[in-house]
């Protein structure tokens, strides 16, 4: 026997129905402290800015760096 149960409610009537808490104020606050994060770093999406900031650490960097991509790039 097959029995279908269609259940019409909104994400929020499910939630309180199956006892799982309410994060929407959680979420909230994150979404805002990511935004704040992402307008203060906005800059670093300039490449300008990235190489200058990459390149202040020196050769040690740029090797790592390629060994990476060497990496990525190589077959196993």
């Amino acid at each position: 026997m097959k029995m279908t149960i269609e259940v019409d409610c909104t994400p929020e009537e499910a939630r309180r129905f199956m006892g799982l808490p309410d994060v929407s104020g959680l979420n909230d606050h994150l979404v805002s402290e990511m935004s704040k994060r992402i307008d203060a770093n906005i800059n670093m999406l300039n490449p300008e800015e990235f190489m200058k900031n990459w390149m202040t650490f020196g050769t040690g960097a740029q090797e790592q760096f390629r060994k990476f991509m060497d990496a990525a790039t190589t077959r196993k």
